[in-house]
């Protein structure tokens, strides 16, 4: 197979770049691909300077450039060179004015401006972090998520990827011994969550988080009746509540988000006094 040379030339931050990258080549085996990342390239100065890469380097060009003598420069270089070079956001751009009637401003960085979003995401990591693992249940009432689920059910990896999309998130694990704090139950503006998985999958990663911590391999953490035993109580308890559930076994952490996130709007759609559904999604 051969090895593509990849190059990501963006006048901002390149997080949009990367992210269409990674997405695309994920439709791919195991591709071999060496990266070539250059962010805020916003001169012409700038963009010379990284020539002698593309020359040294051939392969394809992706780029997210507003500047038109930046992007003509680019694409002068890349005929010279006979490298493809892809304006990946040129198409959905256009359609979008197409749509709204409008020019976009062509702004480089725009996306990461220091707006009313970037300070709610801002709020949303610091509460999100201050409410991890059941603390401080005497204002859940203000986040806007709240995940419960028996321990290792990504709860808090889950409440962080939803904070970075701006939701406040508290989480709490169920344990058969110890009952959750009444307010988890009284709660009116918070969508409680219950996540789920397969017992066995959850014995799977319990001994291998002890095996990390150095710890016996062989408790009731990670017995095969006793973690049945706690999915059925939260289970249980996510049934009584008719709070919506999410089955994770197979799922990643992006995937359960955009499920919760799915279910927020859902929510948000419907009448205030309709009833949450307790289906495993």
């Amino acid at each position: 197979m051969n090895r593509l040379n990849l190059h990501l030339v963006s006048d901002s931050t390149g997080e949009t770049l990367e992210m269409i990258a990674k997405a695309a080549l994920a439709q791919f085996d195991d591709p071999s691909v060496s990266r070539h990342f250059w962010p805020m390239v916003r001169s012409r100065q700038h963009l010379d300077r990284i020539v002698p890469d593309l020359a040294d380097n051939p392969g394809l060009v992706l780029f997210t450039l507003v500047n038109p003598e930046t992007r003509a420069r680019l694409e002068e270089h890349c005929r010279h060179l006979g490298l493809p070079a892809v304006p990946v956001l040129d198409q959905v751009t256009a359609s979008l004015e197409s749509q709204l009637g409008q020019e976009a401003h062509g702004r480089p960085g725009r996306q990461h401006l220091m707006d009313d979003d970037y300070f709610r995401r801002v709020d949303a990591i610091h509460y999100t972090i201050a409410h991890d693992d059941g603390i401080a249940h005497d204002d859940w009432e203000e986040a806007d998520i709240v995940l419960a689920g028996v321990s290792r059910t990504s709860k808090t990896p889950t409440a962080i990827y939803l904070a970075n999309r701006g939701y406040k998130v508290a989480n709490i694990p169920l344990v058969v011994e110890s009952p959750p704090p009444p307010a988890l139950f009284g709660l009116r503006h918070p969508l409680v969550v219950g996540l789920t998985t397969a017992p066995e999958r959850l014995v799977q990663i319990r001994r291998n988080r002890l095996l990390s911590l150095n710890e016996a391999p062989e408790t009731s953490y990670v017995d095969s009746d006793t973690v049945k035993a706690e999915l059925q109580f939260a289970r249980r308890m996510f049934a009584d509540r008719g709070w919506p559930v999410i089955d994770v076994t197979r799922r990643s952490i992006e995937e359960t988000a955009a499920a919760v996130i799915r279910l927020v709007q859902e929510r948000d759609r419907r009448a205030p006094d309709a009833k949450q559904g307790g289906k495993a999604i």
